[in-house]
């Protein structure tokens, strides 16, 4: 019987470019995630990972100059004649949203329209970026789902998952898709293609997306917290309209419309700390503090969860936040692997207790003003502590990355960078 909890591989192979690990899963389409669903790892070439193989792609291979001009094409054909909203990019006030809204609008002549699935809870930093990122010169719809419901289900995908981002994901892409109906807008950008990180590297030679990728097919169910989004609404007495936002287009509606889904990074060469600087002209600032887990400031900082997001996914597959940032900034040349290892070594797995108290509340039932009384009863335990979380964690580690040392009375990996 394999000791793996989610299908990964049971022996851990690790990149010798970045920091990587085949542990680290494919991102799956959320919507479509079922409990017990197993993941797909990612995928090596002679000890190195497909993430820094296409990296090499993009510096050796690629020409950009011909891929901006295709940008430019893209552009042309949707660009409004009467100074309309011609494009969507959704966002949130990051360095990437920064970028992607303003390089469209002053090197491509668009007219974006900004569109924002909030966050669960904001940083102030976050925040003050968010109304920056507007005041230079970027229109914005800026939209909280029922927020008793969202709280709701955020708790239900920890419980279920460990999981409490998924509904910031689901919402995150499919709401720009609903504003392109709403709006009679064709055109959207997202930022770059999963697949630079790990995914089917054949998804990076296409600059779009496929309906069925993206949307609802016939007849097909859709998930929240592995449960699907009917029986959640009759189980919890949550009405549909409640959980619509949740629900993707369906894809002959998509495909009616005209509606094209294109990844800026594909046009244009995607450096995370590239964007960063871009953004810092505009006023964009970084944290006050390095973001829990790793030792940036400038990346994924405007939704408190972020931190336990981060956390859970360590104790899951053994990746924390220093990792994610480490082999990206190794791909892009910006510090090089004995630097990465030692920041891993250093903050990889830290706990994240700077937000918990705001976040135990989030996550109690029992102090969500909103919530029916299904909602209230729904766990065993109405509300969240440090000792329930730590509980639950323990569920969901594998134990072919995970040992217990009894002498130092805490968890440590099967292996090492």
């Amino acid at each position: 019987m394999s000791s793996s909890k989610f299908g990964l591989p049971e022996k851990v192979i690790i990149c010798n470019k970045c920091t990587y690990t085949n542990q680290k899963p494919n991102s799956t389409i959320e919507f479509r995630s079922k409990l017990g669903d197993q993941k797909s790892g990612l995928l090596f070439e002679n000890g190195t990972c497909v993430a820094c193989k296409y990296s090499e792609t993009k510096d050796k291979e690629i020409d950009w100059g011909k891929r901006r001009q295709e940008l430019m094409k893209v552009c042309d054909r949707f660009r409004s004649k009467t100074n309309e909203y011609d494009c969507i990019v959704p966002g949130s006030g990051g360095k990437d949203s920064f970028y992607a809204a303003l390089v469209l609008k002053e090197e491509f002549g668009m007219n974006p329209l900004t569109v924002t699935w909030a966050p669960h809870l904001y940083t102030d930093w976050g925040w003050n970026n968010f109304k920056i990122w507007i005041d230079s010169g970027l229109p914005n719809f800026l939209y909280h789902p029922n927020g008793a419901v969202h709280r709701f289900l955020s708790r239900l995908c920890l419980e279920n998952l460990l999981h409490p981002f998924q509904p910031f994901i689901i919402g995150q892409y499919g709401f720009p898709l609903h504003c392109s109906q709403k709006f009679g807008i064709k055109l959207v950008f997202y930022g770059e293609n999963s697949a630079e990180y790990g995914n089917n590297p054949k998804d990076n030679l296409s600059p779009t997306r496929a309906y069925r990728d993206i949307g609802i097919v016939e007849n097909e169910k859709s998930y929240i917290a592995g449960i699907e989004v009917e029986q959640l609404s009759r189980k919890y007495d949550i009405p549909m309209s409640s959980l619509s936002d949740y629900i993707p287009p369906k894809v002959e509606d998509i495909a009616s419309s005209g509606m094209e889904w294109h990844y800026l990074g594909y046009y244009l060469k995607w450096h995370p700390q590239a964007n960063y600087y871009y953004a810092t002209k505009y006023n964009f600032t970084p944290a006050p503090e390095r973001n829990a887990g790793s030792y940036s400031r400038y990346t994924s900082l405007d939704d408190k969860l972020d931190d336990f997001n981060f956390y859970f996914f360590y104790i899951k597959y053994g990746i924390g936040r220093a990792t994610y940032d480490s082999a990206q900034e190794i791909r892009r040349n910006d510090i090089n692997r004995k630097e990465a290892i030692a920041l891993v070594q250093r903050f990889d797995g830290e706990y994240p207790s700077r937000f918990e108290d705001e976040l135990f509340d989030y996550w109690s039932v029992d102090k969500i003003p909103g919530a029916n009384i299904k909602m209230k009863t729904a766990f065993k335990s109405p509300s969240v502590n440090r000792e329930y979380i730590q509980k639950l964690s323990d569920r969901f580690r594998s134990p072919h990355l995970w040992k217990y040392n009894t002498a130092l009375n805490k968890w440590e990996l099967n292996y090492k960078l």
